[in-house]
């Protein structure tokens, strides 16, 4: 594939950082190393979106941004520097909650069916569309007409008026008359006329399943591809599709053969993408999941478990717990959809009945959605797992089983698949990550917080496999969904090896200062430890959003006013504390050192290993933040200029212990390491083909983990090696004799990260490691 880049960096544009800065930024880009910029969302998106993936106008890019002059200029001055262009692409739903500012949506309010957009969103025409906006049920007696009677008005809410339904009567009469109604917006859960992204009434559903309406809604990015001004795209939610696998197969057709295509698709821990999507690969979330999961220690398992029942109370099994979260959500907030689909269902059972076993077979999915025929094995044990729990059920599963397996392509089909990727990001991602608190470095997305970590075996299997099978797909770390950062990860993955002094600190802590909800304590305090040092205001913004996902207390929904002011309040009061504040900084302290040797480790391993490595905007140094907004802070990139700038002169950064003073160390060792890897990634291209595990020897070989590549069986020219358990590798005495056998015997190889040359064939690791916790070695051809 000629689009292919070496790497890519993840920038989150919005009108504070646009293109015009987005241009600024891509020398400093290209000196760090990275292949391509890759953007979010950059179509016309709703007046003052800070993401851009509420796309209002699929034909042009954001004038928020700068419009297709910035754009132009950007590529431009990305192409000079020879960088690629990578696009988040949303073709799934578009943003209506400012209708004014989509002209489709606002034809389809002014003239319903009979507009030309009327095909363009999976709506039920055949009624008027409930627009869920009202504060209460009586402020349809706030609806105003404009002067001209061209608008009806709900404050600041605009929405059109048919022709010839307003020349007479109260705004109130002149809203039953059009092809909408505006509703209170508790009503959009369970009545909802048209699909919508998860339970975000202001997204409604694209139906680019119609090859018109895919053509209309894709022609402008397909111009940039056209022109030479786009290398790939990443396309956003392909569950929430109609027909994900027609639809990438026809954006394949029209890209061509050479653009690089993902699709943020989240898989199952032994899931595999479908062999009929024409894709290159997803955006990452399983490497995020097997290197993360490479520096959490097996052992500690039974004693995080056990802290976290005594705080509790309870012992509840992931798979219980991700099912009644489940069910909160067809229950609940997905109630119309449910009901779309119990209608579909044939025979003539109770609705209620069924309706029931559609919300159980939903919540019984083992993964996000099946592509029938492909993935049939999840339907089957979808049903099985339903049934067995709800017999009473059985009867109205096996007819859901036996219509869909018959036609796979058909209405219920569709609905059911759509609809159970949505039940589990909301009810797993979104609702059991933020209770489910045992041990939340694993609580992430396309995580599987029930096993604890992943062994070296397992890390080498699946990056051999993904060598073999997906070299093209991207890996990440971090990215603008993730639930923390990969340094805050890295960091609480030392608790597992900690975890007698976890269980000390949380029990201190948390009688000093409780919270509403034992599970957001364990939540709370992990947070306080990976994030530290954290403002009260950065703190109370992320509790209040996790206790409220978590809805056990409070919701977003049904908020509970005590609740949300005990929470919202709790940071300042332990910030306040110093008491409590010194106990905090103490244990960090333990935490820091092997917190960062697993930061460095984990990125290392995902820089050098297989398929297209991403760096999220910011986490080429060390950053440590929580879920968004908090990952959307404006990044230091000046620091990031002048830190690199120095490495460029010869400046090596103390790790630690090493007498330094150097302010500039800690940002700067991560760097190093970044910007090494990208750089040869993107220079030396040919190291980065094959792998092959590279066992280490000696009393403390468990606790290196490296790999080969570039070149054949043995006579690899590249090699990456991570410092693994920090903590226990510390406690058993250091590397002492443990050594790393180099490919073909050879002895002529440098690390790149130091500059340093390193001797023997079979050098020692403790002296190879002694400044760096990684090392990243290379040698001549």
């Amino acid at each position: 594939m000629s689009d292919l880049p070496s790497s890519t960096y993840r920038l989150q544009l919005s009108p504070a950082q646009d293109f015009a800065a987005a241009r600024d930024l891509v020398g400093y880009l290209d000196g760090l190393g990275v292949g391509a910029l890759y953007c979010s969302p950059i179509l016309q998106a709703a007046p003052g979106s800070t993401h851009g993936y509420d796309v209002v106008d699929p034909t042009r890019a954001n004038d928020q941004l700068g419009g297709e002059d910035g754009r132009r200029a950007l590529v431009a001055a990305l192409r000079d520097a020879g960088l690629g262009v990578l696009v988040d692409l949303v073709p799934n739903h578009m943003g209506v909650a400012v209708p004014e500012a989509n002209p489709s949506w606002w034809s389809l309010l002014r003239e319903g069916a009979s507009s030309p957009y009327a095909s363009w969103y999976d709506a039920d025409l055949t009624q008027p569309l409930l627009i869920p906006v009202l504060g209460s049920p009586e402020d349809v007696g706030a609806l105003t007409l404009s002067d001209d009677r061209a608008e009806l008005h709900y404050y600041e809410h605009r929405y059109p008026v048919a022709p010839g339904t307003a020349d007479e009567g109260t705004p109130q009469e002149v809203h039953e008359r059009q092809h909408y109604r505006l509703v209170h917006w508790r009503r959009g859960n369970a009545e909802l006329t048209y699909r919508r992204f998860f339970d975000v009434s202001d997204l409604a559903a694209v139906r680019v399943d119609d090859p018109e309406i895919f053509d209309a809604t894709h022609a402008e990015v397909l111009r940039w591809r056209a022109i030479g001004e786009l290398d790939g795209l990443r396309i956003d939610h392909p569950d929430g599709l109609t027909a994900p696998g027609a639809y990438l197969r026809r954006l394949r057709a029209a890209l061509g053969e050479e653009a690089w295509l993902l699709v943020e698709k989240i898989l199952g821990a032994d899931e595999e993408l479908p062999l009929s999507w024409p894709v290159d690969g997803t955006t990452g979330y399983e490497a995020l999941r097997e290197n993360q999961g490479l520096f959490v220690d097996p052992r500690g398992e039974a004693l995080v478990d056990a802290v976290a029942a005594q705080h509790t109370g309870v012992r509840e099994g992931l798979s219980t717990a991700e099912h009644t979260a489940k069910r909160l959500v067809t229950d609940e907030i997905l109630v119309a959809e449910v009901r779309r689909i119990a209608a579909l269902v044939p025979g003539d059972d109770d609705p209620e009945k069924v309706r029931d076993a559609v919300a159980e077979l939903l919540g019984a999915y083992p993964v996000y959605r099946s592509y029938l025929p492909e993935g049939r094995d999840a339907l089957d044990r979808a049903v099985d797992t339903a049934a067995t729990a709800r017999p009473e059920l059985a009867e109205i599963l096996r007819r859901i089983h036996a219509a869909m397996t018959a036609e796979p392509d058909g209405h219920l089909t569709r609905r059911v698949e759509q609809t159970s990727g949505m039940v589990t990001a909301k009810g797993v991602e979104d609702t059991t990550f933020y209770r489910w608190n045992r041990f939340v470095a694993l609580n992430e997305v396309g995580g599987a917080p029930d096993r604890f970590g992943v062994s070296p075996a397992e890390f080498h299997a699946r990056a051999a496999a993904r060598d073999a099978a997906t070299p093209a797909t991207m890996t990440t770390l971090s990215t603008h969904d993730t639930k923390r950062s990969e340094d805050v990860r890295a960091r609480l993955a030392v608790l597992s090896e900690l975890t007698a002094e976890w269980g000390a600190f949380l029990r201190s802590a948390a009688a000093r200062h409780p919270l509403p909800s034992p599970s957001l304590e364990l939540l709370a305090w992990q947070s306080v430890l990976g994030a530290w040092p954290i403002s009260a205001e950065r703190l109370s913004g992320y509790l209040t959003k996790a206790s409220k996902e978590a809805k056990l207390v409070t919701a977003h929904v049904d908020a509970v006013p005590e609740v949300d002011e005990a929470v919202a309040a709790w940071p300042a009061q332990v910030l306040a504390d110093a008491e409590a504040v010194a106990e905090i900084e103490a244990f960090v302290a333990r935490l820091n050192a092997p917190g960062r040797s697993n930061s460095l480790g984990q990125k290392l391993l995902q820089l050098a290993g297989p398929g297209v490595p991403d760096v999220y905007q910011g986490t080429e140094c060390f950053e440590y933040s929580l879920v968004d907004p908090d990952n959307r802070r404006p990044v230091d990139f000046a620091l990031r200029r002048r830190l690199l700038e120095r490495l460029d002169g010869g400046w090596t950064p103390a790790f630690e212990n090493t007498g330094s003073d150097d302010p500039d160390d800690l940002a700067g060792t991560k760097l190093a390491v970044v910007s090494a890897a990208l750089r040869l990634r993107r220079f030396r291209p040919e190291l980065f083909d094959g792998y092959a595990p590279l066992p280490a020897s000696g009393v403390s070989a468990d606790h290196a983990v490296a790999f080969a590549r570039g070149g054949p069986a043995g006579r690899e020219r590249l090699v990456a090696v991570a410092t693994r358990l920090p903590v226990g590798l510390a406690a058993a005495g250091g590397w002492r004799d443990t050594a790393l056998p180099l490919p073909g015997g050879a002895d002529d190889w440098t690390d790149v990260i130091t500059g340093r040359p390193v001797e023997g064939s079979a050098p020692a690791l403790g002296r190879v490691l002694d400044r760096f916790p990684v090392a990243l070695l290379v040698r001549p051809a």
